[in-house]
């Protein structure tokens, strides 16, 4: 037995959920209790790193959420939206840190996870990385800074598996824009352009996706101006930096009340 916080991988297979299961193993500070896959999954039932291709650990990948969670003081979950919503309720419902690094949620998916952190902690955050958050920071302090003779277009690039656009991180970054400004991003978020689309609204906030090869991240926000611009970029170039953060939230959380959150609260950010 240890006393150091459990943690349970949710979408163990996966590139992150991999990246994650090797950061908790590699981590003195928490220990790995459990790996979730879905029902039917070829993992289910193996030695997770067996599974992986390499020694036992003595981890047993399951398809049991409600067992595996019972066990558990916190769950790190990059899978997808309804995987992560129906994961909400049932670590809600075990008082479990749940640290969601999925994207591509609806309006009612996020009205549903505010629900689950009335009982248990939520951090959930569009992307995990130090770098990133800072950039968010600046983002808006610099939309704050300038007025709208200074179009704001965030550019971003992913591999070619990536599923949501614009991407979560992207996201991040318009609503900080937006908030810089004193406006709803949804009212002034301009994407998917094609064809013939006319002049660029003033104020707008402009998103442009990129999709290819192994892009693990990439993105800018532009303020462009007549005669000049302004670039604020951040490149992340090893998934490990978002393993990183995760853990670090899933180990901060174990000290909060219930509620939801995000990395610029784990990261103490939010000030700046």
């Amino acid at each position: 037995m240890t006393d150091l916080p459990g943690i349970v991988v949710t979408g163990g297979s996966g590139r992150m959920g991999q990246m994650l299961v090797n950061a908790v193993q590699a981590s003195e500070s928490c220990t790995l209790v459990g790996v979730l896959e879905c029902n039917g999954h070829d993992w289910v039932g193996q030695d997770v790193g067996v599974a992986m291709g390499g020694a036992a650990i003595g981890v047993s990948v399951s398809d049991d959420a409600v067992t595996t969670f019972a066990k558990t003081q916190a769950i790190i979950d990059f899978t997808a939206p309804a995987a992560t919503i129906e994961y909400a309720e049932l670590a809600a419902q075990a008082r479990a840190v749940h640290v969601i690094g999925t994207t591509g949620f609806t309006e009612g998916d996020v009205s549903k996870l505010k629900l689950a952190a009335r009982h248990a902690v939520i951090v959930r955050a569009g992307n995990m990385s130090l770098g990133v958050n800072l950039l968010v920071q600046l983002t808006k302090k610099v939309a704050a800074a300038l007025d709208e003779d200074f179009d704001i277009e965030i550019i971003e690039a992913h591999h070619h598996q990536k599923i949501d656009a614009p991407s979560g991180t992207a996201l991040m970054l318009g609503e900080a824009a937006a908030s810089g400004r004193g406006v709803v991003l949804k009212d002034v978020s301009d994407s998917g352009r094609d064809g013939i689309t006319g002049a660029r609204m003033r104020g707008d906030i402009g998103f442009s996706a990129i999709r290819g090869g192994d892009i693990v991240g990439e993105h800018d926000v532009l303020f462009a101006a007549a005669g000049e611009r302004i670039k604020l970029t951040h490149i992340a170039t090893d998934r490990a930096i978002f393993a990183r953060g995760a853990l670090k939230a899933a180990l901060w959380g174990q000290t909060q009340k219930p509620g939801s959150y995000n990395m610029l609260d784990v990261l103490g950010l939010h000030n700046e």
